[in-house]
């Protein structure tokens, strides 16, 4: 494919996947702030075991951080996306998403384990635990996960889309005639 061929591609991308794209990327700005918003706020205290709070927990000063990440770059990409200079760049969106949603992923993992160590404990190093104690913390941390992981499929279909975007400026592969009898 020619270099005119690529810019005129670019130019003349899908109306569709363009307003997709950039409505997936404004709703991830509402999302990621209420997981900010939720994990932040999340305290319990306990008269028996003490206070728990965001800040006892790595995983969610994490998860806190990718959040602030994950809504600053979606809001820049959604103002992008509509910048002529920026839509000829589909590769910095392809990289970029593709960063943001290992992020999302990571922190998730984060998140989840102390989830789960909080509703399980383990027995093998006498954690008990913690979630009968801390019942509305527990919850709070449930929904800031799920808003986490409706954030991450927002990323996800992003990625596939600046994948397409990328990739589809592109011919296929050519095969010889020794690889397309070799097929057949």
């Amino acid at each position: 494919m020619s270099t005119n061929n690529i810019a005129e591609s670019s130019n003349t991308q899908n109306p569709i996947l363009k307003l997709l794209d950039c409505s997936l990327r404004v709703s991830v700005i509402p999302l990621s702030v209420a997981t900010i918003w939720l994990t932040v706020t999340n305290k319990q205290d306990n008269s028996i075991y003490g206070d728990v709070k965001f800040n006892n927990l790595l995983g969610l000063k994490y998860m806190v951080c990718t959040s602030a990440i994950c809504a600053a770059y979606a809001l820049f990409a959604a103002i992008a996306s509509w910048v002529r200079y920026f839509v000829t760049k589909a590769w910095l969106f392809f990289v970029s998403d593709q960063i943001v949603a290992y992020l999302m992923v990571t922190s998730g993992a984060a998140v989840m384990e102390i989830l789960y160590l909080a509703y399980n404990g383990d027995q093998k190093v006498t954690w008990s635990e913690a979630c009968s104690s801390y019942g509305k913390f527990c919850n709070k941390m449930k929904v800031a996960l799920i808003l986490h992981a409706l954030v991450l499929c927002c990323f996800i279909v992003l990625a596939l889309i600046s994948a397409y975007r990328v990739f589809s400026k592109f011919d296929p592969p050519f095969l010889s005639k020794q690889d397309n009898e070799e097929r057949t």
